[in-house]
């Protein structure tokens, strides 16, 4: 019982927390604001589905867990070079 309800404020908080982060990757400041909380919001979803994981008793969602941190961390990398190069995808010069 005090374990469901621990898991539902931890629920709670996280998802006010990725709402939080998807505001400040609209409306930040600076580029690497942006960045961080684009990667700070993957952590997030990462950990919901984790306590949702330990909420319904299952491990059906660890699969899930590590496709969601596989996703953050390449939109993380991809959104990094785009700022540092100003392109993602770079084709090959014809010599």
């Amino acid at each position: 019982m005090i374990l469901k309800i621990a898991l539902s404020i931890g629920l709670l908080l996280y998802s006010i927390s990725t709402f939080l982060y998807l505001y400040r990757m609209l409306k930040g400041p600076t580029t690497s604001d942006k960045a961080v909380a684009l990667d700070s919001t993957g952590m997030n979803l990462v950990a919901i589905v984790a306590l949702l994981s330990i909420f319904y008793d299952t491990d059906a969602y660890l699969d899930v867990i590590l496709l969601i941190a596989l996703l953050a961390f390449i939109g993380t990398i991809s959104y990094a070079k785009f700022i540092e190069k100003g392109k993602v995808i770079e084709r090959e010069r014809d010599n």
